[in-house]
């Protein structure tokens, strides 16, 4: 294998690495579980990722494409995951940078690498203008406009994940009141379901549920799906986008959320130009962050603005 990218998705549960080819196909592919406290230091942590890119095989590489969580300053990649308590401020891409010496090196929000892979080479190839969202422990985004990522000064441009939809909902861990990341991030709707009276715990627990029929547990969906549906009709008027790509553990819930998502979506998507947005699953499941991180070495042109 010659001229591969060296991509890397850190995530709070999971750590994956592959080798991309030039044309985003994955040559070889590792993943591990992400050390857990208390036995999870930040020296342990990097090692497991060390450990883990030692797994793939020898090839000669066209640089490093990194997608982790957020937040992190941009583009010098201090890292400081929300779901990674012992990185706070850890310098991830410096670190790359000393093992991989004459190779660029480039790190972004794991949500930005996933819908960077999904424009790339899955749900909004050959558009010019898309979101693409993440739904999980969190909800994040990635914005591409005119055809190539826009960043934003700091590097959150497409954080959809704190547009307010309900200014009297819930409070939200960024200290503001309302976002949609409060009401349709996994955990928060599973606390609003056990707040109703459902006797689950995870928002696995509450998708399979609802696919059964359970009453408290099709009224967190389709809540989950409303809020969608708002910030995505305010982020369409705002933005004038072809597509929106959907990832993440929640929408595995399939039309349980997509279907409340696209009646709300509609409902409130009034303007002309916004009724042509098409809302759809992202294509390439767990590998979207790992093709976009390489996509930031392959396709820089596209997909990255900052100077290494």
């Amino acid at each position: 294998m010659t001229d591969c990218v060296l991509a890397v998705d850190v995530g709070g549960t999971k750590l994956a690495a592959a080798l991309v080819e030039p044309g985003g196909r994955i040559a070889a592919y590792e993943r591990i579980s992400t050390p857990q406290p208390p036995h999870a230091d930040a020296e342990t942590l990097w090692r497991t990722v060390l450990s883990l890119i030692d797994r793939l095989p020898a090839a000669r590489l066209a640089g490093v494409g990194v997608g982790c969580g957020g937040p992190m300053s941009w583009p010098s990649g201090k890292v400081s995951p929300l779901n990674i308590p012992a990185w706070r401020g850890f310098p991830l891409r410096e670190r790359l940078q000393d093992r991989y010496p004459d190779l660029p090196v480039r790190l972004h929000n794991d949500a930005v690498a996933m819908a960077v892979g999904e424009h790339w080479r899955g749900a909004g190839r050959g558009r010019g203008d898309m979101l693409g969202m993440v739904v999980s422990t969190g909800v994040g985004g990635g914005l591409i406009l005119g055809g190539r990522l826009v960043d934003g000064v700091s590097g959150n441009a497409g954080h959809i994940g704190h547009v307010i939809v309900d200014h009297e909902g819930p409070p939200c861990e960024c200290g503001g009141r309302g976002c949609l990341e409060a009401i349709a991030r996994g955990p928060g709707l599973a606390a609003w379901a056990r707040e109703q009276g459902w006797p689950g715990e995870t928002g696995k627990d509450l998708a399979t549920d609802a696919a059964r029929g359970h009453p408290i547990a099709v009224r967190a969906m389709n809540r989950a799906g409303w809020a969608l549906g708002v910030a995505i009709a305010s982020a369409t008027h705002l933005c004038d986008l072809e597509v929106v790509a959907i990832g993440g553990g929640l929408s595995q819930a399939g039309p349980l959320l997509f279907r409340p998502l696209e009646d709300t979506l509609r409902a409130h998507a009034r303007m002309d130009f916004a009724r042509q947005v098409r809302v759809v699953p992202a294509a390439l499941g767990q590998m979207a962050g790992l093709i976009g991180a390489a996509a930031f070495i392959l396709a820089e042109d596209r997909y990255w603005t900052a100077e290494d």
